[in-house]
């Protein structure tokens, strides 16, 4: 599988962030219908996450590989709850048209508009987070720009090719009689997992 890293020029110093923009961030991206979870550790995020499951009644799950989510252990708690989990290419995109939820890695948020942005050079990433009726996306808490033109400094000095994702809320539109709708294009629900601490290779 392609790593989420491999579409970069090196790790992206941690200067470029500032984790006093977290509490702009969360308070920006739950206006825009995103559902955010603040945890110490990225274990910490397994009882957040069986709790949808157990309320939600989900059964599948695809998920790609970054290290926040390697640390939480949250693949083999779902697994020692019943819940299906497909995590290699070929299974995902086998399985991914039934997936209740995906999950991936972000690299950085944005406290200007409370978007996420995502490496999506992977074919998996991709479908992981636009397919699933839930996306659960993990970032680390301190991986904060202020705004949209930092966003594009960092994607331009650090990104080398491919798909780059900005995610704001969960999918909406309004181009059937101009009545909003969610979930049409894509998840209907989107829960951000914020890590404070955590693995320091790459950015998620």
């Amino acid at each position: 599988m392609r790593r989420y890293c491999d579409n970069r020029q090196g790790t992206i110093p941690p200067g470029v962030f500032d984790s006093h923009l977290y509490d702009e961030f969360e308070l920006r991206a739950k206006a825009v219908s995103a559902e955010v979870f603040r945890v110490t550790r990225a274990d910490e995020a397994i009882n957040i996450i069986l709790a949808i499951v157990n309320d939600t009644g989900v059964k599948t799950v695809a998920s790609v590989s970054c290290p926040l989510i390697e640390a939480s252990g949250i693949v083999d708690a779902l697994k020692g709850n019943g819940v299906a989990v497909y995590t290699e290419q070929a299974r995902i995109a086998e399985h991914i048209g039934v997936a209740d939820i995906g999950m991936s890695g972000v690299a950085f948020g944005i406290a200007e508009c409370g978007s996420v942005c995502q490496d999506a050079l992977a074919v998996e990433t991709r479908l992981v987070s636009s397919l699933p009726p839930l996306h659960i996306a993990f970032m680390k808490s301190r991986n904060i720009v202020p705004g949209i033109e930092e966003a594009l400094e960092i994607i331009s000095g650090f990104f080398t090719a491919g798909y780059v994702s900005w995610i704001t809320g969960p999918s909406r539109t309004a181009d059937i009689e101009r009545v909003l709708t969610i979930g049409v294009h894509g998840p209907a629900r989107l829960v951000i997992i914020a890590v404070d601490e955590g693995p320091d290779e790459g950015a998620a």
